[in-house]
């Protein structure tokens, strides 16, 4: 709910540095506030939708990141080709790159992002957590400096008292990182930490901390103009990640209390003020169970998670960014900034939550409908129907935002959202983020980082239906065309039947029901469950110009699919599992 603004011309034209959901956000902005777009693309990214919604488009270069969306001379030149005074660089790719902002400034081009310092500064976990602790802010016990080799690692850790955290200096994504709990993981876990560093980063600097466990992960917005002036936009809970990465953030949290929020806003800002500044950026805390927090890191850049913020506060984040750029001050104080409403957004992605709850699946999006009619839905996408996941990007489909007065408000949208999200062509993790949204420990509030692998130990299955889900679902696939007893109880299925729609939206025993009717008659999605009737056909097997049907020998779930449409398989290969 972005609040009505008005204040003098920014810029007549902005370029931006990425693709996706991000680069399509920053156009919606651009749009709103009367600033004309460029858009970059690779040569495969050519009809994409920031594209097609941009006033111009340069393409920079063929698929690989390092070619195109990383390729600053060419990125460089469309600024100059296009005459476009300042650029948005979203989140990944260019952001946090010291030498991009450097060299726009060198051009007379506005960085919409804090200026070359700040981005050095807290671009270094070394560097940054020596500032954080003479700005007062807390930090976790560690190291200082730079551990020179292994041996000294098991004498640091050993100082500090085990777990420890070895992590790469320059890091980030997970990458470079291990847990020792012993002297002997200590010294693996710096050998295979620094290779990982070296590999990712190019630096193979690595530190030591203290590993707080079983966290939460809690980050703080700021936000700072040129001026001196910098707020706290509240906190974000995003506690729910796999491989270090986030699956399902809310604000605020279900865990802080009004004292820690403002305590911990303020040595947001206490950092932010430390290295002057400006724009929006995010400063992450891990929170152990006494509420106790200490300083992660400082991401200098527009957030994914950033709609959550923007709906319980009513700003505009990409809008305070410009107006920041061009020289303005803050609008709002401290005061200002309030917490209305409760707002969740789930990651959805083109991933198997099968497979190491999400390995990324690619194809073609043969049929696509976002759940828009839905009252309090917001979805952050950058693809449409027929749209291809490439290996080549990250495989983020959508960020399904969904708000309410209450939490449990927020929620029951969000179940709702996802059971109305139609997304056929490639694997998706919406059964994962279903199952997630509705766990007793999640509506709770119990969680940490280790959440998925303590509700999961071995892996998501999937939904296991109960006794009365599985007579509902039998009796509405049934109803489609007979009316049934089910377990010799009667079920009362009534909707508008109509086998064309995606969606089917029925009462089921006085209680609402969204079912998703695949393309093959008798195939439904029910609370996130795949289902197939006896004699279905499961999938075709071309062998010697014959075609040969593979069908389902009894009504069951689809557990999982090992292959693919023009995949070559041999005798004895698993194709399809059904449990």
């Amino acid at each position: 709910r972005p609040v009505p603004f008005s204040f003098p011309q920014t810029f007549d034209k902005i370029l931006i540095a990425n693709r996706g959901e991000i680069a399509c956000r920053v156009i919606k902005t651009c749009k709103k506030m009367g600033i004309k777009t460029v858009a970059v693309h690779s040569d495969v990214d050519s009809s994409a939708v920031h594209v097609k919604m941009a006033d111009e488009a340069v393409c920079v270069g063929p698929a690989p990141t390092n070619k195109s969306y990383l390729n600053m001379d060419a990125i460089m030149n469309a600024i100059k080709q296009t005459g476009a005074q300042a650029v948005h660089p979203g989140y990944g790719f260019l952001s946090e790159n010291k030498e991009f902002a450097k060299r726009l400034a060198a051009e007379g081009v506005s960085f919409i992002g804090p200026d070359t310092h700040a981005i050095q500064a807290m671009g270094d976990k070394i560097e940054s957590k020596l500032i954080a602790k003479a700005a007062k802010v807390n930090t976790i016990p560690g190291y200082d400096g730079v551990v020179k080799d292994a041996e000294e690692a098991v004498k640091i850790a050993g100082e500090i008292g085990y777990p420890v955290m070895i992590k790469a200096s320059a890091g980030g994504g997970g990458k470079g990182m291990r847990i020792a709990w012993n002297d002997e993981e200590t010294r693996e876990g710096f050998r295979f930490s620094s290779q990982e560093a070296a590999s990712s980063f190019g630096d193979d600097r690595l530190l030591i901390e203290k590993f707080i466990d079983n966290p939460r992960h809690i980050e703080i917005q700021v936000l700072a103009d040129k001026h001196g002036n910098a707020l706290w936009l509240n906190e974000r809970e995003c506690s729910i990640q796999r491989r270090n990465q986030k699956v399902v953030e809310e604000a605020p949290s279900t865990f802080l209390d009004p004292d820690t929020r403002r305590a911990m806003g303020e040595q947001a800002v206490s950092l932010a003020k430390a290295v002057k500044y400006s724009s929006a950026g995010t400063v992450e805390f891990l929170v152990d169970s006494k509420k106790n927090f200490y300083f992660l890191e400082m991401n200098t850049r527009l957030q994914v998670e950033h709609p959550i913020t923007e709906c319980i506060t009513g700003l505009d984040l990409v809008q305070q960014m410009i107006r920041i750029a061009m020289g303005y001050k803050l609008q709002h104080k401290q005061s200002d900034i309030p917490i209305n409403g409760w707002a969740i957004e789930s990651r959805v992605y083109a991933e198997d939550p099968y497979k190491s709850f999400g390995l990324p699946s690619i194809g073609r999006l043969s049929q696509y409908q976002e759940p828009l009619d839905l009252h309090n839905v917001r979805v952050d996408s950058g693809i449409e129907e027929g749209s291809d996941i490439s290996i080549y990007y990250d495989p983020m489909i959508s960020k399904l935002v969904t708000y309410g007065k209450t939490r449990e408000e927020a929620l029951k949208k969000m179940e709702e959202a996802l059971d109305n999200y139609v997304i056929r062509g490639v694997t998706h993790n919406i059964p994962l983020l279903r199952e997630i949204i509705v766990h007793p420990r999640f509506v709770s509030g119990d969680i940490s980082t280790k959440f998925l692998p303590e509700v999961y130990p071995d892996g998501f299955k999937g939904h296991m239906l109960t006794a009365g889900e599985r007579r509902e679902l039998l009796a509405t696939a049934a109803a489609l065309y007979v009316a049934v007893e089910i377990d010799g109880e009667k079920v009362e299925v009534s909707g508008e039947w109509n086998l064309a729609s995606a969606l089917l939206p029925l009462t089921i025993n006085g209680k609402h029901r969204t079912l998703q009717v695949y393309k093959h008659a008798y195939v439904y999605s029910f609370i996130g469950v795949l289902k197939v009737a006896e004699g279905q056909e499961i999938c075709v097997i071309e062998a010697m110009k014959m075609q040969n049907s593979m069908t389902a020998a009894k009504a069951a779930k689809v557990k999982s699919v090992h292959c693919k449409a023009g995949d070559t398989v041999g005798e004895g290969d698993l194709l399809v599992e059904l449990e």
